[in-house]
């Protein structure tokens, strides 16, 4: 029987990325629902595959003006419920920890570039990424749901990542997800807010070029466990 990996996508450049290929290898077929979609279409939120909410340019806190903010919470809150194995990146980790019934709030800034996490659990599933710069792209931050694990923070946003069920749920605030080939449709994506805010696609660019690969070996340490507990 053929598996799925269910990939519920905001904007078309922020897809699976590394993700791709290591599910692929592991026998799943990607499969993307746009999130636009989800009022009008539904989601099989009890599926037993493996469920992957990606980032967005909108927020948790946007849904009196994107409805599919609140299908998402409602779809999350019966999956996780029952811990069936659910990834979210960015937005897609807002989402679960509001599912959860923890806060998502403004930071009050624009966190954008690369550099590393600090505080990262040395026995839990993101243990590669010791002392590896990260990319961050968000302006909202999440508390850590009752019953989580925090596994990250930095100086900047403490919440950065954490993991319920056996790290069969598992929330990264930032973009594990990303390889170097993907980053120029992200520069051009995002060409007004990095405008806004005075960064350089140049700088991100040269960023990406330096910690892209590391990052995207990494990510395969990270994701590989998750997608094999989930076959």
């Amino acid at each position: 029987m053929t598996r799925c990996l269910h990939a519920i996508r905001h904007v078309a450049f922020e897809d699976l990325g590394s993700l791709d290929g290591l599910a692929r290898a592991r026998g799943f077929v990607p499969q993307y629902t746009e999130a636009v979609d989800l009022p009008r279409d539904g989601f099989p939120w009890d599926t037993v595959d493996p469920v992957v909410v990606l980032g967005g340019p909108i927020g948790v806190n946007d849904a009196a003006d994107y409805p599919c903010i609140n299908e998402a919470l409602a779809g999350l809150r019966r999956r996780l419920a029952h811990g069936l194995p659910t990834l979210g990146i960015c937005l897609g980790a807002q989402l679960i920890a509001a599912a959860m019934g923890a806060q998502v709030r403004p930071t009050g800034r624009q966190h954008v570039g690369w550099w590393p996490l600090e505080a990262i659990a040395a026995d839990g599933p993101l243990a590669a990424l010791q002392a590896l710069p990260v990319l961050h792209w968000h302006g909202d931050t999440f508390e850590i749901p009752h019953g989580a694990r925090r596994l990250a923070a930095t100086a900047a946003v403490t919440n950065q990542a954490f993991s319920m069920a056996e790290d069969a749920i598992l929330a990264l605030q930032f973009h594990l997800e990303i390889t170097p080939r993907a980053i120029e449709h992200w520069l051009v994506g995002h060409r007004s807010q990095l405008g806004q805010l005075d960064i350089a696609p140049a700088a991100l660019r040269a960023q990406t070029a330096q910690h892209g690969v590391a990052l995207e070996r990494a990510a395969h340490q990270v994701f590989g466990p998750w997608l094999d507990a989930a076959r």
